[in-house]
């Protein structure tokens, strides 16, 4: 007899992290099978063979090639080829991470098949409706069957909305299991190739900043506030920015300079990032992701947004939300400068095990 399928669904480079941990736990647990879709939400030159290798993952066993385009051109294609591929090859599950277009645009056309459709990192809410991410998370749990939820908040969102409590499962977060996984191989990784590596040579202490939000990098006001904070930073220790390509065109425009003290990368690869942050005195951003890989790893980060959709990286983690006033924000920055900032701990089911725990259920669910 066959062993029920799952289509892991991946749009963009982070949901590749998202779901790495999962395909390493399939091989080994060996009572399902599984297929990689890579949606092609985001082009990237650099998701090549080593990026693969790096995760410890095989490429991915489709690519439907949707790139570009408004949300709205990006989700219709993305709906019209995997109804395609649903039609061709029947999956008895379809598995969508995170938050992006391709997390919504499938787990519709699953749902519209009949296929049972299960959310990895389901119930976050930021409660901010102009952020395209919380519309794809409510739309995604509104029709999901199976809800694997990385946090308490999550289970509480999901109750709040009337979900079936028997389908909700606090399993911890792949995220972490990923984060754990690389930051053990980067023990025995040579790192002295990395564009990062010279940088970290220089300043044995530094910060490391992230920008990608529109509420943050769209507009000149908007940039010239972060510009302020970031040179304020940079006046006690040095800065590492690699730097989001909308990002650097937008501050190009509005002639934006950050001055000396602030290096500007590319965009960097997973363990050359990694091996740059992991080392940090302090991380600013904007990011969602990296607000739980610092917890994790204990890494004090300061987040430059009025809200969070994983708020216990503040409750118990090393995040300090500190909201969009430039002077808040570098108080908060200044505080884990002089005084080493809240280590925080890492959450209880946090532990690198939440991608097997995922497995046991989908398997018993689909009956394998």
């Amino acid at each position: 007899m066959a062993k029920p399928l799952i289509h892991l669904v991946a749009g963009a480079r982070p949901n590749f992290m998202k779901i790495a941990p999962l395909v390493r736990a399939l091989q080994r647990d060996g009572r399902l099978a599984f297929k990689i879709v890579h949606t092609g939400q985001h082009y990237d030159r650099d998701m090549n063979d080593i990026f693969f290798e790096e995760l410890g993952i095989p490429q991915p066993d489709v690519r439907l090639g949707c790139g570009g385009g408004s949300h709205a051109e990006q989700t219709g294609k993305i709906m019209q080829a995997y109804e395609q591929l649903c039609s061709e090859q029947r999956p008895d599950c379809c598995l969508v991470v995170g938050d992006v277009n391709s997390t919504l645009a499938c787990s519709i056309v699953a749902k519209k098949a009949g296929i049972p459709v299960a959310h990895v990192e389901a119930g976050l809410r930021s409660g901010d409706m102009s952020m395209p991410e919380e519309i794809n998370r409510l739309v995604t749990d509104a029709i999901s069957d199976w809800f694997f939820v990385t946090e308490p908040s999550g289970v509480q969102h999901l109750q709040a909305e009337g979900k079936n409590m028997a389908a909700v499962f606090d399993v911890g977060h792949v995220m972490v299991d990923n984060v754990l996984f690389q930051a053990e191989k980067l023990k025995s990784t040579d790192t002295s190739g990395f564009e990062t590596a010279a940088f970290k040579a220089a300043n044995p202490r530094y910060a490391v900043v992230t920008f990608h939000r529109p509420s943050n990098v769209d507009g000149t006001e908007n940039l010239q506030r972060v510009a302020g904070v970031l040179r304020a930073v940079a006046a006690h220790l040095p800065v590492c920015f690699p730097v989001h390509p909308r990002t650097r065109k937008n501050m190009e425009a509005a002639g934006i300079d950050l001055g000396p003290n602030v290096t500007l990368l590319g965009p960097q690869p997973y363990m050359s990032f990694l091996h740059l942050w992991s080392g940090a005195a302090l991380v600013l951003t904007d990011s969602g992701g990296l607000q739980e890989e610092t917890t994790a790893l204990g890494v004090p980060c300061v987040t430059m947004r009025d809200n969070t959709e994983r708020p216990i990286t503040v409750d118990e983690g090393s995040n300090v939300l500190a909201g969009t006033d430039p002077a808040k924000v570098l108080a908060a920055c200044e505080e884990v400068i002089r005084h080493g900032g809240k280590r925080g701990r890492r959450p209880t089911l946090w532990d690198g095990r939440a991608a097997e725990r995922i497995v046991d259920v989908l398997a018993e669910k689909l009956g394998a």
